[in-house]
């Protein structure tokens, strides 16, 4: 009898073991399932090509997004044109996902979730978002806007924008590096910024596709001895600035030893106009900034 009862109350113990480690498999297959789920979300758009769900998104983009990418998502003074189909930081529907939700790293782009942008996105949202700007994008390739090959002899040669501009690594330093430029642009954006280059800058637009958005402002000073320098602003303080002028050449000067230190929003850039640049070396220009960035090399 008591062997009985020991057998029986041994039995009930093991049973009653097996089940908390059954529930903690449960959980735990529960847990993987859910990230699975979500990881599976993360990859592919539940909404693609859906016109109504991109109308939702276009309010998202207008409330979340187009400050800084402006309206239509065509650029704006911190974000780039996202009606490109060639993207600077990926192109499919899980890095636009990514990008959105998680922020780009040592960039000005946040997180789409409270403490990022201010107003916490849903996944939903966000995929919404995706749709709308699947929906703007527009194909435009080198080989449509112009001849590059034409165009690349134009921006190292009569146009002389390789003597301050740097094209994956060829060219100078003075302007914006404009490697990613013809990923990130769109041809009217590109057009404007030959055409009126001060324009954008006068609105305090920079270079937004640089990991850390740098302003160029227009410097003149006059030196102690009546040197006149101009160029682009480095760096400043209440009490000294630095200055890369047109001939690259660094300076460092404490301001009040200068006779004159003036800042403007004239872009050190000359107008290309149609004189100057007629619009079919225009046209030729912009498809070598184009397939440039398309091919990742300039050279």
């Amino acid at each position: 009898m008591c062997a009985s009862r020991r057998d029986t109350f041994s039995k009930v113990r093991r049973e009653g073991q097996k089940r908390p480690a059954i529930a903690a498999g449960v959980i735990v297959l529960a847990l993987l399932s859910a990230g699975g789920l979500r990881l599976e979300a993360q990859e592919k758009n539940p909404y693609a090509g859906d016109a109504k769900v991109a109308k939702l998104g276009e309010y998202q983009f207008r409330s979340n997004c187009a400050f800084c990418h402006g309206l239509g998502g065509r650029g704006g003074g911190r974000g780039p044109d996202l009606t490109r189909a060639q993207k600077h930081h990926g192109n499919t529907d899980a890095e636009l996902f990514h990008n959105i939700h998680d922020g780009i790293a040592g960039t000005a782009m946040p997180a789409a979730t409270n403490g990022g942008i201010g107003v916490g996105m849903s996944d939903e949202e966000i995929w919404q978002v995706i749709t709308y700007i699947r929906s703007v994008e527009k194909k435009a390739s080198a080989a449509e806007t112009g001849d590059a090959a034409h165009g690349k002899e134009l921006f190292y040669g009569a146009t002389g924008c390789g003597t301050c501009h740097m094209m994956n690594g060829k060219g100078g330093r003075l302007g914006p590096d404009l490697s990613s430029t013809g990923a990130s642009r769109s041809v009217e954006y590109l057009t404007e910024s030959l055409r009126n280059p001060s324009k954008r800058l006068a609105q305090g637009i920079s270079e937004p596709l640089k990991d850390f958005s740098e302003e160029y402002e227009t410097v003149t000073v006059v030196t102690s001895d009546g040197t006149k320098l101009q160029g682009l602003v480095l760096n400043e303080d209440s009490f000294t600035v630095q200055m890369l002028d047109t001939r690259e050449q660094l300076h460092a000067f404490e301001k009040v030893k200068l006779r004159s230190y003036v800042k403007t929003r004239e872009s050190l850039m000359p107008a290309y106009d149609v004189k100057t640049l007629p619009d079919k070396d225009l046209k030729d220009l912009i498809a070598f900034l184009l397939a440039a960035s398309e091919k990742g090399g300039g050279q």
